[in-house]
């Protein structure tokens, strides 16, 4: 403790305040300076985490299609497709068609061997000739029957002979009657079992009954045949492979704006780059049942004139049941857009949307001036990658904001965006 009456110490008592602040080691110096420059460091990085810049990605307003469609499955069949079977039962013994043969109405495609057939032909004409003798006979029989009766008339006015004797003519000339009767039923029948005979014969022929192509021959030489219970098929023949169909499986979720006449694409795996076109012909109301999922036939036609589909590939079919041509649209990324802070743009705008279109009004965001520009715009068709705009301040070309990205870090007062176009 420094004493006044002392001449050193009251000197160093009446010097200046900041003389003796130079006094502190200089070590206390460099702790503050560190603490100070920690502090500086971690205001600096927290005013910087603050401030964010954004990138806008956007997109051009367009005219363009749009274009509401359904998607599904399905096979390439023939229009029509023949099922060529055997009534008979028996061995083949000649094959006229093969796979890809152009047959015409008529044509020999293959033969049963007709021998076991046409023996019961011969027998059947054989028991015709023998019906049609018998005939013969019994008419002659007849006539006789007929002149001995007249006869026995008159002999018994003359009293030569008895009532008995006229009597049993009368009944030999109606048995001879009755005779040829029965004659002729046995005729009918035979000429009726020779006709089943000779229809079961021409069935040994196995002729196409149109015009087509075959696709499919099920039989070869050499095969026993057996038409007992069930008609076998041997050969599938195609009317015209010039016109196609395409059957798909709708679901039913999807079948409630589906009518005959929709324009509809479809490709196959064997030509990934070319897309054919046709039209709905037909929309079958028979419900298929799949592992508690319903769906429905939705027949599409096709030409084919360049024979590129066989039947039997599998066709992905995307069907339009509703269309814009020519109309103003934007992407729908722009539609579900909204600024950070703001929500999104359907929270934003009350914008419902059901069925592939939407309702009500809407807003997108345009990037005018170098910053997101609020306009709100109504709505129409929705296929899912665009959406039609009734009505809005809005162009074509307009840059239209579909996302932004934020960017941390930048430099305070430099909040310029950057602009990337699609």
């Amino acid at each position: 403790m420094l004493d006044a009456a002392d001449p050193k110490q009251a000197t160093a008592l009446r010097a200046p305040a900041w003389s003796r602040i130079t006094a502190v080691p200089a070590r206390w110096w460099l702790a503050a300076a560190i603490v100070a420059l920690l502090l500086g460091s971690g205001v600096f990085y927290w005013l910087k985490a603050r401030h964010v810049e954004f990138s806008y990605v956007t997109a051009p307003v367009t005219r363009g299609v749009v274009a509401r469609a359904v998607t599904a499955t399905g096979t390439v069949n023939p229009v029509l497709t023949v099922t060529v079977g055997s009534y008979v039962s028996g061995v083949i013994r000649d094959e006229y068609c093969d796979f890809n043969t152009r047959v015409r109405v008529g044509q020999l495609c293959a033969k049963i061997d007709p021998r076991p057939y046409q023996a019961i032909v011969n027998q059947d004409r054989a028991n015709l000739a023998n019906g049609k003798a018998q005939l013969l006979k019994d008419q002659a029989n007849l006539t006789y029957g007929r002149i001995a009766y007249q006869r026995d008339l008159g002999l018994v006015k003359r009293g030569i002979v008895s009532q008995d004797t006229v009597d049993s003519a009368k009944s030999a000339l109606d048995q001879a009657l009755a005779q040829i009767e029965v004659d002729k039923a046995v005729i009918r029948q035979d000429e009726a079992a020779l006709e089943a005979a000779l229809v079961n014969l021409g069935y040994t022929n196995i002729i196409s009954p149109v015009d087509g192509t075959v696709v499919s021959r099920n039989i070869t030489i050499g095969q026993t045949v057996a038409a007992s219970f069930q008609t076998p098929t041997l050969f599938l023949i195609a009317t015209d492979l010039t016109q196609m169909e395409v059957d798909t499986n709708v679901s039913e979720s999807d079948v409630g704006g589906l009518r005959e006449g929709d324009k509809a694409t479809f490709v196959v795996e064997a030509y990934a780059n070319r897309t054919f076109s046709g039209k709905v012909l037909q929309f079958r109301q028979a419900p298929q049942t799949v592992q508690n999922v319903v769906t429905y036939d939705v027949v599409i036609g096709v030409a084919n004139k360049d024979h590129l589909l066989e039947p039997g590939m599998t066709a992905t079919a995307r069907i339009v049941t509703d269309q814009r041509v020519d109309v103003l649209r934007v992407p729908d990324q722009a539609l579900r857009f909204a600024p950070a802070g703001v929500g999104t743009a359907s929270q934003a705008s009350g914008t419902s949307r059901s069925s592939g279109a939407t309702t009500g009004r809407a807003e997108v965001w345009l990037l005018r001036d170098g910053r997101p520009s609020r306009v709100a715009i109504k709505t129409g068709l929705d296929d899912d990658s665009f959406t039609e705009v009734l009505e809005g301040d809005i162009h074509p070309d307009d840059p239209v904001i579909v996302s932004e990205k934020r960017i941390r870090g930048g430099a305070p007062g430099a909040s310029q965006p950057r602009l990337f176009g699609l």
